[in-house]
């Protein structure tokens, strides 16, 4: 008894020492396997156990409407919990106001930004479309006969489509996109030349550009992205630039000394030689940002992408 006793004041003292919670994770991807959240949910469960930040990391995968019923789920089941995580990211921003989601990203606690990935704009090879000018005169001419491929209405890659429409000086409103509810569903649209232009993340793409398959006409950085051969969007005399990033999160109702502690336990991930390695390895671009400061940033995420889907006419 006296050993027993001795063994939970001990577990007790790591607790309050912000540690022992921090042992073991469960990690909520709320979208199907396959997709980006859950790459990024399973790169998280692997770097974590391999560098030793964590004993025992276990992903679930909670799907539907952008993420907005896994956060709701998330939000409403691991309140106060330190032991749970949910990915997400840019979509999700846009799929909680798209779906009026009752429960947002507030609800939550914001831990970091661990990545991002730039859209790619891609026609089959045999496509007419040769350049980001062919596309931009083909739209001019009659917006509703380009049809553009990508992943959930309101997720990044529609907003591209909404904000290359906008520079192009075109009516957002009369972008005629195709949501596809998985990344091979829309491939294989882009591929059978069912619609006029696919748009998602590079990697989605990239063993088909490779492959000569399909021709990428941009892509959505600032400057050009070592490894990718293609002009930025700018290049091309579209004046837009924009990155698809994914974050972490922790429960609602935490303490800050268990926020701290999960913020040290993802800052060790990040600056891990598993982490960096993963990112080469996919592709991710490392856009780490921490604590108050990527607070202050989702907020302004939020504010400009509620201010596109008006444009684009999905939020009122």
């Amino acid at each position: 008894m006296r050993k027993m006793l001795l063994a939970f004041v001990a577990a007790g003292a790591m607790v309050i020492s912000g540690h022992a919670f921090a042992a073991d994770y469960k990690i909520m991807a709320p979208a199907a396997p396959g997709g980006g959240w859950d790459q990024t949910a399973r790169t998280l469960q692997t770097v974590l156990q391999e560098e030793k930040i964590s004993g025992n990391v276990q992903v679930v995968n909670v799907t539907g409407a952008g993420g907005t019923i896994g956060l709701a789920q998330f939000a409403n089941s691991a309140k106060g919990d330190p032991s749970q995580l949910i990915v997400g990211g840019y979509v999700m921003v846009g799929a909680i106001l798209t779906n009026a989601s009752p429960v947002t990203l507030e609800q939550v606690t914001p831990i970091a930004r661990l990545t991002g990935e730039y859209e790619a704009l891609v026609v089959p090879a045999a496509s007419p479309i040769k350049s980001m000018a062919d596309l931009v005169e083909k739209l001019k001419a009659d917006p509703g006969a380009v049809s553009w491929g990508g992943g959930s209405a309101g997720g990044t890659d529609h907003i591209t489509a909404g904000l290359l429409a906008k520079a192009a000086g075109v009516d957002p409103t009369k972008v005629n996109y195709i949501a596809f509810s998985g990344g091979g569903e829309a491939l294989a649209a882009i591929l059978g030349g069912q619609v006029t232009v696919g748009i998602s993340g590079y990697g989605e793409f990239e063993s088909q550009i490779k492959s000569g398959a399909l021709r990428i006409i941009g892509i959505s950085s600032d400057a050009k992205v070592e490894g990718i051969d293609a002009p930025t969007f700018k290049e091309g005399g579209v004046d837009v630039s924009i990155q698809n990033w994914r974050m972490v999160a922790a429960a609602p109702g935490i303490t800050k000394e268990q926020e701290a502690a999960i913020g040290a336990d993802v800052e060790k991930l990040a600056k891990s030689k598993g982490w960096q390695e993963q990112l080469k390895a996919k592709g991710w671009a490392d856009t780490y940002l921490a604590g108050d400061a990527f607070k202050a940033q989702l907020a302004k995420d939020t504010e400009a992408t509620s201010a596109i889907l008006k444009d684009i006419g999905l939020v009122k």
